[in-house]
C-alpha cells in the first residue's frame, strides 16, 4: 500500500485547524511592511477533494521553515479566503490567503466617539472588542501620546481608524510569529526593534559571482535615494486662545537636514488637528520622518531566512565601506517553494528567495500616511443635549452638546459628544446676538474642513415634535422670535411681525419685565390712537421739563385722590371756561394773597345766600343793597355745573395678548 504524502522531516510545512497532513505546503507569496497588513498567499495539495470551505475559514494557519543554523522561523496568520482550484500535479489543490488577525478589523466599519483618550488608549479600546483575537504590545513604545478630547470614528472600517490614528502619533507596527500565535508590535523607534537570533551579521556576496544556494546571504543590495522636504510646518487654530493662534503661536516646525539636494522644500500644512504647540511639533516631527524614511531606499535580495521585517541586522563585507552598517528591514516580498511530495516519504529541500528593503539605522523611521481620515460630506443634525433635569445646558463660550442620530453608544447626557460652538448673526468682544439651543432642539451641525472631530452648529430645525410656534400655512405670513420660560415653560417672550396686507403688526411680549434703557433721545410716532393700561401703578420722573399739546380734549379720572405741586408757579388756564368742582368742600390758600379777578362779574354762593361783584355794583342775598336781578346768581350755579366733565375718560383697547 502507498505511502500517504506527509510532511514530517519537510524543511517547509504548513499546519491548519483540518489535522496534520490534510493540507500540505506547496507554494507561498508573502508580502509584508512595516506598519502594514501582511498577507501570504499559499498553494496547499491534498489528497481530499471535499474539504468544505466553511471548515477551514477563519481558523488558524502556520507555515513553518527550517533555518539551517537551527531552529524554526514561523509565520501565523489566520485564513481569510480559501477556494478549491481543482486538481494540479495529480491532486487536488486549494488556495488560501492568510491575514494577521489585525486584518479582521477591516471587516468592519463602525461610527462612534471617543473622549479623553489617548491615540494608544482609543486602540486597545478597538481591538479589545474582537475578544483577545488581536494580540498587541506597545510596551516598547518610548513617547505616549497625548489624550485627545474629542476624537470621532465615522464611517471607516476599525482598521483604517486604527492606522490613521497611530500614523498621526508616528507610532507604526509589525508582527512577530510563534508556533500557532503572532502579536502586533507597536513600535516609534528602533528601541522597538532587535536582531534575530543567528542573523544579527549578514554576508554579502555579487549574485552575479557567487553561486551557492546553501549559504545565506544578501546577494543584491541598491542603496538609492529621493529628494524629499527637508522642512514640515503646521498650523491650526485655537479659538479660546484667537489672538496668540492668529498670531502664529500654533506654528510647528520640524526639519532634517537634506542629504541628497541642500535646498529647502517646505511642507505646510492648516490645519494640522491640535490645540497645544508641543503636540502641534511631535506631530510635525513625525511627518518629516514618515517623508524621509522614504528619501533614502535600499532594495535588496537573498535568501536569508532569518530576514524579518522588523527586524535588525548588520551588512558585512560589503565592497562598498559605507555600507557595512546597520538596517532596519522595512518590507519584504518573499517567495518559499516546496519541492514535489514522494509517496515514499522521503524529505526534500525548498527554495527561499526574499527581495527586501531597508533604511540605515541611524534613520527615524516612520510609516508613511495611508489611512484616510473620513470626510463628513455636508451638514447633519443632531438633538441637543445635557445633564439630566437641565433644558439649558451650556459652557462660558455658548457651546452645547449634541447626540448624533448616527451614535449608538451615545446616552443622550451631557457626556454625548464635545463642547460644540453655536454659530451666531454677530459675535464681537463683549457685544453681538446670542441664542443658545436648548436641550431636546434639533440643530444643524457642519464640520470644519469636513472633520468629523470639529462639528459646528449652524442653526436650528423644526421637527415632529417641536413644531413652530404658530400654526403653519395658516399664519404663513407671521414672522416671529419666540422664547419660553425656563425651567418648566408656560411664560414666553416673543417679537413677532405679521405682514399679512391690511393686518400688518408688530408684537412685542414680555412675560413678566420689559426694560428699556436710551441714551440719546427717544422718538415716536403714532398715526392712530395711543392705548395704555397699567395693571398697577404707573410712576414717571421727568429732570426736566415735559410739555404736553392736545389738539383735542383732555380727560383724566383718579379713583382715589390727585394731587398736583410745582416748586415754583402753577397756572391753569382755559380758553373759554375754567371750573373746580367739589363734592364737598374746596379750599384755597396762599400764604399771602388771594386774588380773584374776572373782567365783568364775580359771584360767590352758599346754599340761597350769594354775593355778586361787578364792574359798578355788589349785589348781595343779606345786604341792604338793590337786587338788579334774581338770574345772576343762577348763572354763577349754572356755569359751574355746564363745564364740569360730563362724560369719564375712554376705556383703552387690550393690547393682543399672543395666544392667537
Amino acid at each position: 500500500m502507498p505511502t500517504l504524502p506527509t510532511q514530517v522531516r519537510r524543511e517547509v510545512s504548513v499546519k491548519t485547524a483540518l489535522g496534520a497532513d490534510v493540507l500540505l505546503f506547496k507554494r507561498m507569496h508573502c508580502t509584508e511592511a512595516l506598519g502594514r497588513l501582511s498577507e501570504f498567499r499559499l498553494e496547499l495539495a491534498s489528497e481530499r477533494g471535499d474539504i468544505r470551505i466553511a471548515d477551514v475559514l477563519g481558523t488558524d494557519l502556520t507555515i513553518s521553515i527550517d533555518l539551517p543554523k537551527g531552529g524554526q522561523r514561523h509565520f501565523h496568520g489566520i485564513v481569510t479566503q480559501f477556494s478549491y482550484q481543482g486538481w494540479r500535479d495529480d491532486k487536488p489543490s486549494y488556495q488560501a490567503i492568510v491575514h494577521p488577525a489585525l486584518w479582521l478589523l477591516t471587516r468592519s466599519t463602525n461610527c462612534r466617539i471617543f473622549q479623553d483618550k489617548s491615540a494608544l488608549d482609543i486602540v486597545k479600546a478597538v481591538v479589545a472588542d474582537y475578544g483577545g483575537l488581536v494580540s498587541l504590545k506597545d510596551g516598547l513604545l518610548s513617547n505616549t501620546p497625548a489624550p485627545r478630547t474629542y476624537c470621532v470614528q465615522y464611517r471607516e472600517t476599525d482598521f483604517n481608524f486604527v492606522c490613521r490614528l497611530l500614523e498621526e502619533e508616528g507610532i507604526y507596527f509589525y508582527f512577530t510569529h510563534q508556533e500557532g500565535a503572532h502579536t502586533m508590535v507597536l513600535a516609534d523607534g528602533y528601541g522597538a526593534h532587535q536582531t534575530v537570533g543567528g542573523y544579527e551579521t549578514i554576508l554579502f556576496r555579487d549574485e552575479e559571482q557567487w553561486r551557492d544556494p546553501l549559504k545565506e546571504t544578501v546577494t543584491r543590495f541598491a542603496p538609492g535615494g529621493q529628494i524629499q522636504p527637508s522642512v514640515v510646518t503646521l498650523n491650526d487654530f485655537d479659538f479660546e486662545k484667537a489672538s496668540a493662534s492668529t498670531s502664529g503661536a500654533l506654528l510647528a516646525k520640524a526639519n532634517i537636514p537634506a542629504p541628497f539636494d541642500q535646498r529647502r522644500y517646505e511642507r505646510y500644512d492648516y490645519p494640522g488637528r491640535y490645540t497645544a504647540a508641543g503636540i502641534g511639533a511631535a506631530f510635525a516631527r513625525a511627518r518629516i520622518e514618515a517623508l524621509h524614511g522614504q528619501g533614502e531606499r535600499i532594495e535588496a535580495s537573498g535568501n536569508a531566512r532569518g530576514l524579518t521585517v522588523g527586524g535588525l541586522f548588520t551588512l558585512v563585507e560589503h565592497p562598498r565601506s559605507d555600507q557595512n552598517r546597520a538596517f532596519l528591514i522595512t518590507g519584504a516580498q518573499t517567495e518559499i517553494t516546496g519541492n514535489d511530495y514522494r509517496t515514499d516519504g522521503s524529505n526534500e529541500g525548498m527554495d527561499f528567495r526574499t527581495v527586501f528593503e531597508a533604511i540605515g539605522k541611524e534613520h527615524s523611521y516612520r510609516a508613511p500616511a495611508s489611512a484616510k481620515k473620513p470626510v463628513v460630506q455636508g451638514p447633519q443634525t443632531a438633538m441637543v443635549v445635557g445633564k439630566s433635569g437641565e433644558e439649558i445646558w451650556t459652557d462660558q463660550y455658548g457651546r452645547i452638546k449634541v447626540q448624533f442620530h448616527w451614535d449608538r453608544d451615545g446616552k443622550s447626557d451631557e457626556t454625548s459628544s464635545c463642547w460644540v460652538r453655536v454659530q451666531q448673526g454677530w459675535a464681537g468682544k463683549g457685544w453681538g446676538m446670542m441664542f443658545v439651543p436648548r436641550v431636546g432642539m434639533e440643530v444643524v451641525v457642519s464640520f470644519l474642513e469636513g472633520d468629523p472631530d470639529r462639528p459646528l452648529v449652524t442653526g436650528c430645525v423644526y421637527n415632529g415634535d417641536a413644531m413652530p410656534p404658530h400654526a403653519l400655512p395658516a399664519k404663513q405670513t407671521r414672522s416671529t422670535i419666540k422664547s419660553n420660560s425656563s425651567k418648566g415653560g408656560g411664560n414666553f417672550n416673543e417679537l413677532r411681525f405679521e405682514d399679512k396686507k391690511g393686518a400688518e403688526q408688530f408684537y412685542m411680549h414680555a412675560a413678566r419685565d420689559l426694560e428699556q434703557r436710551v441714551k440719546g433721545d427717544a422718538l415716536s410716532w403714532i398715526g392712530g390712537d395711543h392705548h395704555i393700561k397699567v395693571g398697577k401703578d404707573s410712576v414717571e420722573q421727568v429732570d426736566g421739563d415735559r410739555h404736553y399739546k392736545i389738539g383735542g380734549d383732555r380727560r383724566e379720572e383718579t379713583g382715589g385722590s390727585a394731587t398736583q405741586e410745582a416748586a415754583l408757579n402753577m397756572v391753569v388756564e382755559g380758553g373759554m371756561k375754567s371750573a373746580l368742582y367739589a363734592g364737598q368742600t374746596v379750599h384755597i390758600k396762599a400764604g399771602m394773597n388771594v386774588v380773584i379777578e374776572a373782567g365783568a362779574n364775580i359771584t360767590l354762593k352758599a346754599g340761597a345766600a350769594f354775593l355778586s361783584v361787578g364792574p359798578a355794583v355788589i349785589v348781595g342775598s343779606t345786604m341792604p343793597l338793590p337786587m338788579p336781578s334774581a338770574s345772576t346768581a343762577v348763572n354763577a350755579a349754572v356755569l359751574a355745573a355746564t363745564i364740569r366733565p360730563g362724560t369719564p375718560p375712554v376705556a383703552p383697547r387690550e393690547a393682543d395678548d399672543g395666544k392667537s
